[in-house]
């Protein structure tokens, strides 16, 4: 199994700190501490042997939570201090971004890199900022729901997606559709282009015609990693996005985490799989989301658990509907998912009890935890699969930076050498 860390860039700052220094997120000394902590657990993670290192991609969280508004800068710094351990954005959401500066960035910090990345792509869901950077495409943050607006999020993201890769594997593109088009005007082409002798001597083939004109685009350089970085994408309860990964040769890292359910997803991504030409096992190309926290007893790591990540979920995650990962078939009766009477879990739901019931948080001594990530491995012991990739969600910015050290050198000590 392979290990991604999984960190939210996080102001660190006590709730009372966030309050008095508000907004902390442009706070200079508190942003610089936090650079520092990621760079530390970075170069830690690194040598302790994960696999990858990722992070969100937000904006404007002027709380200080979720301060990854660059990415691909971070894992550049991050990248130099490194020596082996790759980078995995999880995810840039497509929608807001131009997809042929998005292909040439992440190209060129392959290069810079020489093959430590992934592709991460997402769909966007919250609205403060998807809205605002997403204006050129009129998209939306996607409620997940079906929806005109979660459809229409969903077909930007999958043209994005398409074009990225075609600027990734074609010498020269060529595109029109309602949302880009390439080259722009596309019908009349790029007309004034006072070097085109230049380009029709050193430049692609194709991209220039008999008239001087710009009829295709090449962009540069060509991605380090043939023919691109892999993919990842996360979610949380989109059956749709299962399926999407699996046609796409993503690997889903799923949030949902009630085991039947679980193992139904990686069922679904193998059957999908297949349907393409990719004759997998199960649970290969499939990673987990699960957070971690260690304890000398039980109850020391589940009140650590308590205060930190299920703190989260349950004043920050819950607004966006991140609960509906943490159902299980008992709350149908009361709860139905049916799309014409959907009725949300409510938040005296909303309990830590849960969150350890349906495996998503995983708290205990160094043995409890180790039997639960066993049986998580072997996708729960339901058909003899095992899990590719584990992601483990860690509170950078919620414990203090001396419990993030202790929490990822026990990870790094009793974890990782148990299942590589």
């Amino acid at each position: 199994m392979k290990f991604n860390l999984f960190m939210l860039p996080t102001v660190p700052a006590t709730f009372e700190e966030r309050e008095r220094l508000r907004p902390i997120g442009r706070n200079k000394e508190k942003y610089q501490q936090m650079l520092e902590e990621v760079r530390t657990l970075a170069v830690m993670a690194d040598e302790a042997g994960f696999d990858a290192l990722s992070t969100t991609e937000h904006h404007f969280h002027s709380e200080g939570f979720e301060a990854s508004v660059a990415p691909l800068l971070l894992y550049a710094d991050l990248a130099a201090r490194t020596k082996r351990i790759k980078f995995a954005p999880m995810a840039l959401v497509l929608p807001s971004w131009d997809p042929l500066r998005l292909a040439e960035e992440m190209a060129v910090l392959d290069h810079l890199t020489q093959g430590r990345l992934y592709s991460g792509f997402a769909r966007g869901y919250q609205d403060r900022w998807t809205n605002v950077l997403g204006q050129h495409y009129h998209v939306t943050g996607a409620p997940m729901d079906g929806s005109e607006v979660d459809n229409h999020n969903r077909a930007v993201f999958e043209e994005v997606h398409k074009i990225v890769k075609m600027a990734w594997t074609q010498e020269t593109v060529e595109y029109n559709s309602e949302y880009y088009s390439i080259p722009q005007p596309y019908k009349e082409g790029i007309t004034r282009w006072p070097a085109a002798e230049w380009t029709r001597k050193y430049g692609a083939p194709g991209e220039i015609d008999e008239n001087g004109v710009i009829r295709r685009i090449c962009v540069i350089p060509a991605p380090y990693q043939d023919p691109y970085p892999p993919s990842f994408q996360p979610f949380s309860v989109s059956a749709k996005t299962i399926e999407y990964t699996a046609a796409q040769g993503i690997t889903p890292f799923i949030l949902t985490s009630y085991p039947p359910d679980f193992a139904r997803l990686c069922e679904t991504y193998q059957k999908v799989a297949a349907e393409n030409g990719r004759q997998l096992g199960l649970g290969q190309g499939v990673g987990a989301f699960r957070s971690v926290h260690f304890g000398d007893t039980e109850q020391e790591a589940v009140e650590l658990m308590t205060r930190t990540n299920y703190e989260g979920f349950r004043i920050y995650f819950s607004g966006f509907g991140f609960w509906e990962a943490f159902r299980t078939p008992e709350d149908d009766a009361k709860y139905p998912r049916d799309p014409d009477n959907y009725v949300a879990l409510p938040p005296e739901e909303w309990t830590v009890e849960r969150f350890r019931k349906v495996k998503y948080g995983i708290a205990g001594t160094v043995d409890q935890v180790l039997r639960d990530i066993e049986d998580l491995a072997t996708i729960h012991q339901s058909a003899g699969g095992e899990l590719e990739w584990f992601s483990w969600f860690f509170d950078q910015g919620f414990m203090s930076f001396d419990e993030s050290r202790r929490q990822m050198e026990i990870f790094a000590e009793k974890v990782i050498p148990r299942f590589t």
